[in-house]
């Protein structure tokens, strides 16, 4: 999806090859976030930027407070199998000191998969986990989310070597609340024939065994996935996007001044 501040525009994600370098896988991005030094307070404003992949290309996705209060219902798993709401991602993530500056800047990219096995949700996570160093220059935390069990997110830490957090979703409930889209017509298209395609050409693999496994074949493989920016703050939603088809990546520039800019 190309950004446009006045039209719409439309992003998704194997296993990484052993010689290749480590590299991990609507919108609004809100009017402004305050700049403080010790000596001063500067308040940047930045025009809306509102970015949809709704099939069809409708505008005005915005975040409503009834999807924020519904996301704090929601309940993730870490690795270890441990229950957390997934606005605990970003809900007390604080303002960071860059320099002499205090920046109050979401702190939180969240990426959601479409499955764990999936190829082009490898790509994604590589090519996020490739700006890792400036986010993290940020104070930003770089995070992804599939729909499936904890061992297969294991799995997929282990056969990825994705530098950031890494959860599950095994109900779905978070793709849900979002209302990420999902089925066969906006999984098989063309487009997404042509990244997986180019997916492969670059080294990536689809890990077919989490795949097919059955919670994967009854329903997460038509899910499609987004991400957004999040926090400090249950509310503070800065900037989401959702996957119009499989592989509908957003360009990573756009998401990084969404969240270090």
């Amino acid at each position: 999806m190309a950004v446009s501040l006045s039209s719409s525009s439309t992003i998704t994600p194997i296993t990484l090859q052993p010689n290749l370098k480590t590299i991990h896988g609507l919108g609004t991005l809100l009017p402004g976030y305050s700049v403080k030094s010790h000596f001063r307070s500067v308040s940047l404003r930045r025009s809306a930027v509102v970015v949809s992949a709704i099939t069809g290309g409708a505008s005005g996705t915005e975040i409503g407070k009834n999807t924020t209060d519904l996301l704090d219902t929601v309940k993730i798993l870490d690795l270890k199998g441990n229950e957390i709401p997934i606005s605990d991602l970003w809900k007390d993530r604080k303002a960071v000191v860059v320099g002499s500056l205090y920046i109050e800047v979401p702190r939180c990219v969240v990426a959601f998969a479409r499955h764990f096995g999936c190829v082009l949700c490898r790509k994604r996570a590589a090519y996020l986990a490739e700006k890792k160093d400036v986010m993290d220059a940020s104070g930003v935390a770089l995070v992804l989310i599939g729909p499936g069990s904890i061992d297969q997110a294991n799995t997929f830490v282990e056969q990825t070597k994705f530098k950031g957090e890494v959860y599950a979703d095994p109900n779905h409930a978070s793709y849900e609340a979002l209302e990420f889209v999902s089925g066969v017509t906006v999984t098989f298209t063309p487009k997404a024939a042509l990244k997986i395609i180019e997916s492969y050409m670059e080294g990536y693999r689809q890990d077919w065994k989490l795949s097919f496994m059955k919670d994967t074949v009854e329903r997460g493989g038509w899910q499609q996935g987004g991400i957004l920016v999040a926090g400090p703050g249950k509310d503070n939603i800065s900037y989401i996007r959702k996957d119009k088809e499989a592989g509908d990546d957003p360009p990573v520039e756009e998401i990084l001044k969404a969240c270090c800019a």
